[in-house]
């Protein structure tokens, strides 16, 4: 069992010193409404004043309504500064202009949106001279539910060893919001979504398995094909003369990494070549 106030410290000092090593003015996160964004700004800001939360929709109605609603109350509870960027029509152009020249599949088109909001991100923090903030959960990153160079793009993450459970509890301990705290974990990525809907088994099963090895066989085969076909999303990318043998003369990799002679889940959100 943690202790929060420790955790709540020891995190903090984590942020304050990494300001330091960098140089940076400030952090950029992006304030999604979510629990974990919730608990990054929570933390960044008791780090550092000069904190920014971007709440980004893109598309889903929830995105301009719950979502942003939740944002925006966390950002007034906690005095974080906010601004919000729209990036539906982006996203809209995006799509139509991949559409030119190749399928754009429902999977691919999903990806957009945690793409945008990197870009979105790391040019507000490069302009401002900002350390970009990671949002995501150890639950998250064990399953691969999370977007390759989206999502998943970040300078750091002061959340990463936290089981979406101990998120939860995390919130509680730090009086967050109670419309946060029962949202219902979704990525927003489109409207009727959830995170454990998408994944076939629940949080609470998946942090179980995590912190004691321990779910039913229809759990653990789930589990275990979601992190063994993300594992590529978990590794730097590979560089050719830098010792990786998958590499051949000409640079190109012996074979496609996901194992798929189709190839390409690039990252998906969901890290399974079924949902590709």
């Amino acid at each position: 069992m943690r202790d929060y106030s420790i955790e709540t410290r020891r995190r903090v000092e984590f942020i304050r010193g990494l300001l330091i090593s960098t140089g940076a003015r400030g952090i950029v996160f992006g304030n999604s409404g979510g629990k974990d964004s919730a608990l990054v700004g929570i933390l960044c800001k008791s780090a550092c004043e000069d904190t920014l939360g971007l709440i980004m929709p893109c598309g889903p109605r929830r995105n301009y309504e719950e979502d942003r609603d939740d944002a925006i109350l966390l950002a007034e509870k906690y005095g974080i500064e906010s601004r919000t960027i729209d990036l539906s029509e982006p996203a809209k152009i995006m799509r139509l202009s991949i559409g030119k020249v190749t399928e754009v599949t429902d999977t691919a088109a999903a990806n957009i949106a945690p793409r945008l909001r990197m870009t979105a991100l790391y040019a507000v923090a490069g302009n401002e001279g900002r350390l970009v903030a990671g949002t995501g959960n150890c639950s998250e990153r064990y399953m691969g539910y999370f977007t390759k160079w989206g999502d998943g793009a970040f300078d750091f993450n002061p959340i990463a060893d936290l089981t979406a459970t101990e998120v939860f509890a995390f919130l509680k301990h730090l009086g967050a919001p109670k419309s946060i705290i029962e949202k219902v974990p979704s990525a927003g990525l489109f409207d009727g979504q959830t995170d454990e809907g998408d994944m076939g088994v629940t949080y609470k099963n998946i942090d179980k398995f995590i912190t004691t090895g321990e779910c039913s066989l229809k759990d653990m085969e789930i589990i275990n094909r979601f992190h063994r076909n993300s594992e590529h999303k978990r590794k730097p990318a590979i560089l050719y003369g830098y010792g990786d043998k998958n590499v051949d003369r000409n640079g190109d990799r012996n074979g496609d990494r996901n194992g798929d002679r189709n190839g390409d889940r690039n990252g998906d959100r969901n890290g399974d070549k079924n949902n590709a």
